[in-house]
């Protein structure tokens, strides 16, 4: 019997010594992790504080943007938006919700002299933020902020909640889309529908960028998309929160794409 016990008493401690031994590498990777975040996180705010200087000088403003931290986009998303509007000189940008790009976006339509922004978003009290803001910096003539409610649509047999996008002026090709919500919680890959919705309005040449490419449902997304719209040309931009790009390179009008067009979008504008 004390043989049978020693056994015992040996495999506990060996035992118990695996454990602590598991529970050492854990804190000692944890302690590692900790570490490289701790040594990333002043590179990565240089790096945004970079970008808003760099916005800034861009659009050349004598007053501050709105907060770019949170829900809103990140300054190098917001720079990566206005040099792009600043060298493509885009006249029609639709936007999937509204906030600060949208101050970005009127601001560069203001500087070129020329053009129109068209937010969707969904949420009234941020609407209306959204156009003080705008009043604020003087843009009101160069984009408008569209109470679009979410509603379901039915794509492809199934059922989805997204913006009310018959609001947007009717038989408009769109120069650049930029797709930023509606929120994650509004659904599973709650921002899918703007391709099949509005993926047949975009000009020759538009580019569609998606904010918060990182997330597991934008991934799936524009996983769906490259099946569904193999004419857009996907690629990745460095952004903080991930950013994909996507690009136009053959007519709206292809039969690839047009199928698509919901008939509320083809109706004339009265």
């Amino acid at each position: 019997m004390s043989n049978y016990l020693t056994v015992l008493l040996l495999a506990a401690t060996l035992l118990l010594c695996a454990w602590t031994l598991h529970k050492v590498r854990q804190i000692h990777l944890l302690a590692h992790q900790l570490r490289d975040q701790a040594d990333s996180a002043p590179a990565a705010l240089f790096h945004q504080l970079e970008a808003l200087d760099g916005l800034q000088r861009e659009l050349q403003l004598d007053k501050s943007l709105p907060r770019t931290r949170g829900w809103a986009g990140s300054p190098d998303f917001l720079l990566e938006l206005a040099r792009h509007a600043r060298s493509a000189r885009p006249q029609l940008v639709v936007e999937c919700s509204s906030g600060t790009s949208t101050v970005v976006l009127a601001r560069c339509m203001q500087l070129q002299g020329a053009g129109q922004v068209y937010s969707l978003e969904h949420d009234a009290a941020y609407a209306a933020q959204t156009r003080a803001e705008l009043a604020r910096h003087g843009l009101s003539d160069w984009a408008q902020v569209i109470d679009a409610p979410l509603r379901t649509h039915q794509l492809q047999g199934e059922s989805w909640l997204w913006y009310a996008a018959e609001r947007l002026p009717a038989g408009l090709p769109i120069d650049m889309l930029v797709i930023d919500g509606p929120p994650q919680a509004t659904g599973k890959l709650a921002r899918y529908p703007a391709g099949p919705l509005l993926f047949p309005r975009l000009a020759p040449g538009a580019a569609v960028y998606l904010d918060d490419a990182a997330r597991s449902d934008e991934q799936a997304i524009l996983r769906r998309w490259r099946s569904e719209f193999p004419l857009l040309q996907q690629s990745r931009l460095a952004c903080e929160k991930g950013c994909a790009r996507l690009v136009n390179e053959e007519l709206a009008a292809d039969a690839q794409l047009a199928p698509a067009l919901p008939q509320a979008m083809l109706a004339p504008q009265h």
